[in-house]
């Protein structure tokens, strides 16, 4: 096995305007919209640091402070729980601010996710790093960044996660063309795409949120040119590493997740993912699921008297 460099820092992509969610993101960043009482961007954290990692850069913008604070201490609340008491508060509150050695810079302007990327240059250096995007979370029983960085330290190159989905879903994603290699869950990525038309997708096999980039990606999308959308496109510099030698650090592999992958980039998704961890919660499971039957049949009964 070559001697790769190991992967020890995770940058994370927080600059987004969140227009998806307006008008609640108006002064609230996206990224800190709750998924039951947890900010969606702490499990992230959460998964970055399960994998190994725990420096991590997050990548923001304007109005973005929030997610400083919440990964800060918070003296005043803490001084007020702990008088109360409120152990079990207390932990909850100190949790966020212990996780990680957590970093910030700020993208200026939005120009893609490549240029979100690149902002983290000067932070990471020539190491290899992982890349978790916000709005994709992966359950922390399947260790989806673990294994990716289990492939990255045993083929080099950079590593991306791919799902399989259904034709007409493709055009929504960036899209692999993939060949095998001698490992099940393993490929080696030859072509992609940023949301392909249905007809010209080059598989049903998409990138979602994470990646595992060799530092040879920065000087590859210091020349990128926007793509798709007018934006510096991470897709775009993949493909370029795809044809890259592996001694100039290119190479790309894919994993194939098969596992549990909430998406909250959507409002209907955001729904579901928080009905989902409603559900498997010890303290609110019994309650929640039992309002959730009632409720369901009060609407189908509603419904099918309409239709009477």
């Amino acid at each position: 096995m070559a001697d790769f460099a190991p992967v020890r820092k995770a940058v994370v992509p927080a600059a987004g305007l969140g227009t998806r969610f307006l008008p609640a993101t108006k002064a609230t960043p996206k990224e800190m919209l709750p998924i039951v009482d947890k900010p969606a961007i702490q499990y992230v954290v959460e998964e970055a640091v399960d994998a190994g990692l725990s420096d991590v850069l997050m990548v923001t913008g304007r109005n973005k402070r929030s997610i400083e604070d919440h990964f800060d201490r918070a003296y005043e609340l803490e001084e007020a729980l702990n008088a109360k008491g409120d152990d079990e508060r207390l932990a909850s509150v100190r949790e966020s601010a212990d996780l990680a050695i957590m970093h910030y810079v700020r993208q200026g302007e939005p120009r893609g996710l490549g240029h979100a990327v690149y902002c983290a240059r000067q932070h990471v250096g020539r190491e290899p790093f992982a890349v978790l995007l916000g709005d994709d979370m992966i359950d922390a029983r399947d260790p989806l960044l673990k294994r990716m960085i289990e492939v990255r330290e045993r083929f080099g190159g950079s590593v991306v996660a791919l799902m399989e989905v259904e034709p007409d879903q493709v055009s929504a994603y960036g899209c692999a063309a993939i060949e095998a290699t001698g490992e099940d869950d393993v490929v080696r990525i030859t072509d992609l795409v940023e949301k392909p038309a249905r007809d010209e997708a080059p598989s049903n096999w998409i990138i979602i949120g994470r990646y595992v980039c060799d530092p040879a990606v920065f000087d590859v999308l210091e020349k990128t040119p926007p793509g798709r959308g007018g934006e510096i496109q991470l897709t775009d510099a993949l493909r370029t590493l795809a044809d890259t030698s592996a001694e100039e650090g290119g190479g790309v592999y894919g994993v194939k997740f098969r596992g549990r992958r909430y998406d909250t980039g959507n409002k209907l998704e955001y729904l579901r993912t928080v009905v989902q961890f409603a559900s498997e919660r010890e303290d609110l499971s019994a309650e929640f699921m039992a309002w959730l039957r009632e409720f369901v049949r009060a609407q189908d009964a509603a419904d099918a008297a309409k239709d009477a």
